[in-house]
């Protein structure tokens, strides 16, 4: 199985957000963490893991004729339970490999339809052309995790689209902003869990941590509640239309007070009186 994350703006923790659900997958498979961002790793530096083996060390063996098992080779270990395949630090690198892997029979894919393993692929940022596409677009689940703000917002708007026919997208909100049933509404997209401001929990997955804090904070707790829902322990509320597919809202960031005529996407306080205000379009009005 492929869970493939990725964001459309910004960085708004998709790399941690990855480590969390992977770390915290209630059902006993074999799971994998693979770092396919094309701007380049993180959890190397974040870490002190070894430069290879990783992606660029995968990325040649599959030039040769291989098998799935290979990319088992290519692991390193967190926490000393969870594989993970990072990524080079440098962007070329990245996609470079990745160019390889994302071919048809790549031992990745190979690896993530063998029974028994869930493959958990960061894809950054999805731009267009991105080399990750293709991982995106094969995903059996697709948590696009975003922040709530007006321009993250509008650019979530904007490009949903870009999809196509991949698999129906959740949202993951991330941070404070904008309240998770009037961007869901507006949006269209079923929102799975909105991730606290958490920074006590972020460090333990980025490894800038002090043992023994901060793992158990709200951040750890969405990533349980998502594990979860996605592993099927947990019978989903819909939110929304039923064609959304699944969707909970896992308690995160209160909801701000914002009137109940639409989305107001700004990055201030919402005025009122008055006072102009910005669409998730993107597009000017007026209280």
């Amino acid at each position: 199985m492929l869970i493939a994350l990725t964001s459309l703006k910004g960085s708004p923790g998709v790399t941690t957000f990855t480590v969390a659900l992977a770390a915290n997958w209630p059902v006993a498979l074999r799971r994998l963490v693979v770092e396919c961002d094309p701007a380049g790793g993180d959890l190397a530096q974040r870490f002190g893991l070894a430069p290879s083996p990783g992606l660029l060390s995968l990325a040649a063996a599959a030039r040769h004729p291989a098998g799935s098992d290979v990319v088992w080779n290519h692991t390193q270990m967190l926490g000393g339970e969870l594989p993970v395949v990072a990524g080079p630090a440098g962007g070329p690198q990245a996609r470079a490999a990745l160019g390889t892997l994302v071919a048809a029979g790549s031992p990745l894919y190979r690896a993530a339809r063998e029974p028994g393993v869930l493959m958990f692929a960061d894809c950054g940022r999805m731009d267009l052309g991105s080399p990750a596409e293709s991982l995106i677009r094969q995903a059996d689940v697709l948590l696009l995790v975003s922040g709530t703000y007006c321009d993250e917002l509008a650019h979530l708007a904007a490009r949903l689209h870009e999809f196509g026919r991949a698999a129906r997208p959740s949202l993951v909100l991330a941070g404070r902003g904008h309240p998770t049933n009037e961007v869901e509404r507006e949006l269209g997209v079923p929102v799975i869990a909105r991730i606290p401001h958490d920074p006590a929990g972020a460090r333990s997955l980025t490894g800038h941590d002090v043992a023994g804090r901060g793992r158990k904070g709200g951040l750890a707790h969405v990533a349980v509640a998502v594990a979860r829902v996605l592993a099927g322990e947990a019978v989903p509320r819909q939110l929304g239309a039923p064609e959304h597919g699944f969707g909970l809202q896992v308690p995160g960031v209160p909801a701000q007070q914002l009137s109940t005529s639409g989305v107001r996407v700004a990055p201030a306080p919402v005025l009122h009186n008055g006072h102009q205000h910005v669409s998730v379009s993107g597009k000017d009005s007026s209280s």
